[in-house]
């Protein structure tokens, strides 16, 4: 059953999402939030239990079992370069998602980026941008997955590392936080937000051993 709830979740995750996006009829939009209410009802959950979200969104899902059937169709599978046409798309993509994130649309912010990720993929800032709005939903493994994400295209990218830190930190899993804050550090030296949340994690990391 615990399954079934976190599948019920991520459904409902998603019609958030597309309700948010502001993008259908009226009439759509409401039979989406009747669909949300039968399976809020249905599955006994709702939005406020972020215990039940998983790391990847079901369209990130969809999205990474289609490319895998993609890759194992083509007998020689090279990097795509996105166009100019995808670059500038991407780039709008990502300022609309800043812009949800100002007004707090975490869910929207989350969809916009996905999109950019989409066109671009080769792009650290648009994971980075992801993750922190994970974060803001309470979605840390999403947060941490996509910090990995971002250093693996850009390691010397410090904002990466100090989200990452602050996605651990949020896991409880201080240790392996402090060591993200450090090398954040080393990359900006002059970072005060990195420096005091080091030490945050330092004193907890003494309280409070790492899962």
């Amino acid at each position: 059953m615990a399954d079934q709830k976190r599948l019920a979740f991520s459904i409902i995750q998603f019609l958030h999402t597309q309700l948010q996006n502001g993008s259908m009829s009226p009439d759509a939009q409401e039979s989406l939030e009747v669909a949300i209410q039968c399976l809020e009802t249905a599955f006994g959950v709702s939005m406020e239990d972020q215990s039940l979200a998983v790391s990847q969104t079901l369209p990130e899902i969809f999205e990474a079992v289609a490319g895998k059937e993609l890759e194992h169709s083509r007998t020689n599978s090279e990097p795509v370069t996105p166009s100019e046409d995808d670059v500038a798309e991407a780039e709008r993509l990502k300022t609309e998602g800043n812009d949800q994130m100002k007004a707090e649309n975490f869910e929207a912010a989350v969809s916009f980026y996905g999109k950019a990720i989409e066109l671009n993929p080769a792009n650290a800032v648009y994971f980075c941008n992801r993750a922190a709005a994970y974060s803001k939903l309470g979605n840390y493994a999403g947060a941490v997955r996509d910090c990995e994400r971002a250093i693996g295209i850009d390691p010397s990218y410090s904002k990466a590392y100090g989200r990452m830190g602050l996605a651990l930190s949020s896991l409880n899993k201080h240790t392996e936080a402090v060591v993200y804050y450090k090398k954040a550090l080393e990359l900006d030296p002059d970072n005060e937000t990195y420096k005091s949340n080091l030490k945050i994690a330092e004193q907890k990391m003494k309280e409070t051993p790492s899962p």
